[in-house]
């Protein structure tokens, strides 16, 4: 995971799906349970639901991570401007999204909707774990990527976050 020195910031992320209310809010979860106090993660969407999947609150709870305080919010430019990463987790927010500051490294992760999924509650509920585990695995590479990496002043590998500049 990364390591934090005394005069280092915690990397902060930002999580980018269409709606906001499935995928990136995983994903949001899970860098702020991976990477504990060394992360600061958020979550938008290009056109939020206004709400977060109850099926993704129960997947995530099966994996102990409470999201249900989490909120369906818009993706703003301010918000933008603070990031050191920006993570699109579909391709219409990879579309959609805004330029993103030089300063910040931009990622994308193909990852299928689950909300989407036909079937029964099971078949559904199956997909949104899968989802789930795939944000999960994907999240520990980008921390292990960032392993080490001050957040501030000190180059990162390419796939992960750019050193900040001021």
């Amino acid at each position: 995971m990364l390591r934090k020195s005394a005069m280092s910031k915690p990397l902060r992320i930002l999580f980018v799906c269409t709606g906001n209310s499935c995928r990136s809010q995983m994903a949001e979860g899970w860098a702020r349970h991976l990477g504990g106090d060394r992360v600061e993660s958020f979550s938008a969407g290009t056109h939020p639901a206004g709400y977060v999947n109850p099926m993704a609150i129960e997947a995530m709870g099966e994996a102990g991570i409470d999201i249900s305080g989490q909120t369906s919010k818009a993706l703003d430019a301010a918000l933008l401007k603070r990031m050191d990463v920006v993570v699109t987790v579909c391709g219409q927010a990879e579309v959609n999204c805004p330029v993103v500051p030089t300063t910040a490294k931009r990622i994308h992760w193909p990852i299928p909707d689950p909300v989407g999924t036909a079937g029964d509650r099971e078949t559904i509920r199956r997909q949104f774990l899968s989802v789930r585990d795939d944000i999960r695995r994907r999240m520990e590479e980008l921390l292990r990527a960032c392993d080490g990496a001050a957040v501030t002043g000190v180059p990162r590998p390419k796939t992960a976050a750019r050193a900040r500049t001021r």
